[in-house]
């Protein structure tokens, strides 16, 4: 069997994209919308991207239960047994537990790249050079592999990674991590030149992340790990088993629980046009702005005396503004948000408060 059938892709689709409210929505999260009107949603794009490097029938989407028929209908070249359906959210580490033992089930010498749902990603011919050598790294080392960008900003909404030593061309040793640093210390890592921000795309082999999780998250690895292998390898089987396991795990991030204690944890360095398009402003970065540094989303604007926002309306509503500098203006499903970009990482608490005082209406 040649290596390239051994090599998976876990696609995590389970987010809702809170930071994008109030498009982004609990019943349609981000991940499921066309943002940048290409006619292909993220989840899409990130699919598009990886099956010219993984085998479709490798490729495996980890998302919430309630998402698992707007992925089906999404992507329709996937069989249903190649979507994972949690029952409960449970951040990234039992989410990667979970989707390691499905694999490794079926294909003990497996290797997996891991990566999110809503990225962009514009250089994607670097982007396939980049993750197959990472793959070539990962299955001729016990390591645990993560492509790391090179900052442009003081950004402190990313987790930032230190190079250490190089053991193979743009590949080091990491360092340190550091999780959402603040201003100061954000500006310090870009002039210093050593940092890098986590791309929140990784690889390893099944059997290495295994033993990282068994050695550092032993609770989740022994749900996952603990049990028979024929236990995946039945659809009704591990439905069953994950129905009754997956929400007694922790909710732990696999930065937190594996990548900031492990020693075998390396950084590939990448230039690939990459943008976690997180929130409006990532978005106002990427889309194309008139004379006055305005965008538009796809909606009709008058606006006097605005410059550097961005305006995005459902419907046929025309936006008129007068004065507004650098802010957010999106009204989608009864919401309106006008918001200064500047304040935008508030927007996460806005929809809790407003779930607070409204109920799940607005959510």
């Amino acid at each position: 069997m040649e290596q390239k059938a051994h090599r998976y892709c876990v696609i995590m689709c389970g987010g809702i994209g809170s930071r994008f409210w109030p498009f982004s929505r609990a019943r349609l999260p981000k991940q499921f919308i066309d943002f940048l009107g290409t006619g292909r949603t993220l989840l899409q794009m990130t699919f598009d991207r990886v099956r010219d490097i993984i085998p479709v029938e490798n490729i495996i989407i980890i998302t919430n239960e309630r998402y698992t028929e707007l992925v089906a209908e999404q992507l329709p070249d996937i069989d249903a047994s190649q979507i994972l359906a949690e029952p409960a959210r449970r951040n990234t580490a039992p989410c990667i537990a979970w989707a390691t033992a499905h694999i490794a089930a079926r294909d003990p010498e497996a290797s997996m790249m891991v990566c999110p749902s809503d990225h962009m990603i514009t250089r994607e011919k670097e982007f396939e050079r980049n993750v197959l050598k990472g793959f070539e790294f990962v299955e001729t080392h016990d390591a645990l592999l993560t492509l790391g960008i090179s900052p442009t900003r003081p950004e402190t909404g990313y987790g930032y990674i230190q190079v250490g030593e190089p053991v193979a061309e743009n590949i080091n040793k990491v360092k340190t991590f550091t999780e959402k640093p603040n201003l100061e210390l954000a500006q310090i890592f870009l002039n210093s030149g050593e940092f890098f921000w986590n791309s929140g795309m990784f690889l390893w082999s099944a059997r290495s992340i295994r033993e990282a999780l068994k050695e550092y998250v032993p609770d989740i690895a022994g749900v996952f790990f603990g049990c028979e292998a024929s236990t995946f390898l039945d659809p009704e089987s591990e439905r069953k088993f994950i129905a009754e396991a997956f929400p007694g795990c922790m909710s732990i991030s696999i930065d937190y629980s594996v990548m900031e204690k492990a020693q075998n944890v390396y950084v590939e360095t990448v230039d690939i046009g990459w943008n976690d398009l997180g929130t409006w402003g990532a978005l106002y970065d990427l889309s194309p702005k008139n004379s006055e540094r305005n965008v538009t989303q796809n909606c009709n604007v008058l606006s006097y005396n605005c410059a550097g926002t961005i305006f995005a309306v459902r419907g046929d509503k025309l936006i008129v503004a007068d004065g507004l500098n650098d802010y957010i203006v999106a009204d989608a499903d009864g919401v309106l948000l006008i918001c200064p970009k500047a304040r935008e990482q508030k927007i996460k608490q806005m929809l809790t408060d407003a779930t607070v005082k409204f109920g799940d209406k607005y959510e």
